[in-house]
């Protein structure tokens, strides 16, 4: 979106001296001095969009290392989902990284919106937290549950449920259920839903609560820790519809800054900030063989 030139003006002071030396030679270094003082270095900037503080500081790891690319990678933190995908489709940020592949496939075809991911980030349990038990296992009968009210977070926070056995869903509601797809609560939880952010939040008032690691970390708990039950202690539990991306408006696709974004991004520096700021809760999703572009295809087919 911005690109800003700087220009460099360390050759000057050679300019200067390379004046006061005089004779024939003075012509050829002046000449010199004066070619390599017109030249610039170009540092193109953009912003990325990304949510929750762990996420922030992990970011401003890569974006560190990204000046060495003449890359400028300003972050924007937002507090909640829907804004980054809808500042990156108006053009209000260059890239975002926040979500996993079901919540962009939920939004590109919500609102019929060009945006692609280019690049995994991690992937993040979504964990139960509870004041009331130790063992998911123990919850009451009538127990008060809230999860996320959006469709993907919400409906992995549903089979989060049925992978503990509290909950049985419909085969055919695919990679997002919704409470209308419960074929059995012999529990009889009652299940509430409300903002993804506020889910942390609700723990005093609730029996039970399933919530995004990024919203956990911010409300001061420790998924390794606090958490009663997380999906992905078995990550074949956790299809790829659930991996976090880099994210772009496709018609960005062939710059070439944002690949080297991606690439300072899949790293082992990365990788241990990531480990540190989300207390080992965020494991990196990346690997040699990914094909993005191929599962991206296939979660929105499946959502859409």
């Amino acid at each position: 979106m911005n690109k800003k030139v700087k220009f460099s003006a360390t050759l000057l002071a050679s300019v200067f001296a390379l004046a006061a030396c005089g004779n024939g030679g003075s012509t050829e270094s002046n000449s010199s001095a004066s070619s390599e003082a017109a030249n610039t270095e170009e540092t193109s900037e953009y912003t990325i969009g990304v949510v929750g503080s762990a996420a922030h500081d992990v970011w401003d790891d890569v974006a560190s290392r990204l000046e060495d690319e003449g890359i400028q990678l300003n972050i924007e933190e937002f507090s909640e989902y829907t804004t980054p995908n809808n500042a990156l489709a108006d053009g209000s940020l260059d890239l975002n990284a926040f979500q996993h592949l079901a919540f962009l496939a939920d939004y590109v075809n919500a609102n019929d919106a060009d945006l692609q991911p280019i690049g995994y980030t991690f992937i993040s349990p979504m964990g139960a937290y509870s004041a009331v038990v130790e063992n998911i296992d123990d919850l009451a009968g009538g127990a008060s549950v809230v999860i996320p009210n959006d469709v993907t977070n919400g409906g992995r926070a549903l089979q989060l449920l049925a992978l503990a056995g509290l909950i049985e869903l419909d085969e055919a509601a695919g990679i997002s259920p919704t409470v209308s797809d419960i074929t059995a609560n012999d529990k009889n939880l009652n299940i509430t839903e409300v903002d993804a952010a506020q889910v942390p939040r609700s723990l005093a008032d609730a029996d039970l609560v399933v919530s995004n690691t990024n919203y956990a970390v911010d409300a001061g708990l420790n998924p390794s820790d606090d958490a009663i039950f997380v999906d992905t202690d078995n990550l074949d539990n956790v299809g790829a519809q659930y991996k976090n991306a880099i994210v772009i408006r496709a018609e960005d696709a062939d710059n070439e800054d944002f690949q080297k974004i991606v690439e300072a991004y899949q790293s082992e520096e990365t990788a241990a900030v990531m480990d540190e700021v989300t207390l080992g809760a965020d494991k990196p999703a990346w690997s040699d063989s990914d094909d993005v572009a191929g599962e991206f295809a296939n979660v929105l087919e499946q959502t859409n």
